[in-house]
């Protein structure tokens, strides 16, 4: 059975890195897919990038979408205008602790509405 996919975006390559190394402490199969940084390895997003991750964490059931900042949400609103034969939702919510929290929800197989629902309660 498929699980709803997560991209963390963020501005710095080794901050989604470590939070994809604390969410896999606990949760194994959902699948996430990490966007950091520029191609040149310096702080910034890419759209490019953003559209790889979000192909990547598709298993057909949806792609959730957290980032750090808000150029990084300006990318990957352009990057879901740009994937929309994927369904996909962007969630205003501490990356961190919103990341955690849809890898937990994702994992008990819920739908992406759920999960989006989830992590909106919390934050």
């Amino acid at each position: 059975m498929n699980f709803v996919g997560i991209v963390l975006v963020s501005h710095s390559s080794k901050v989604v890195e470590g939070l994809l190394d604390i969410i896999r402490q606990v949760i194994h199969d959902v699948p996430i897919a990490i966007a950091g940084g520029t191609d040149e390895n310096e702080i910034g997003t890419n759209v490019e990038k953003i559209m790889s991750a979000i192909t990547t964490a598709n298993s057909g059931k949806g792609v959730l979408v957290l980032y750090d900042l808000g150029s990084a949400k300006m990318n990957a609103e352009v990057a879901v205008e740009m994937l929309d034969s994927i369904q996909i939702k962007i969630v205003d919510a501490p990356l961190v602790e919103g990341a955690y929290v849809a890898a937990v929800e994702s994992n008990m197989r819920k739908t992406l509405d759920e999960v989006y629902e989830a992590v909106m309660k919390e934050f």
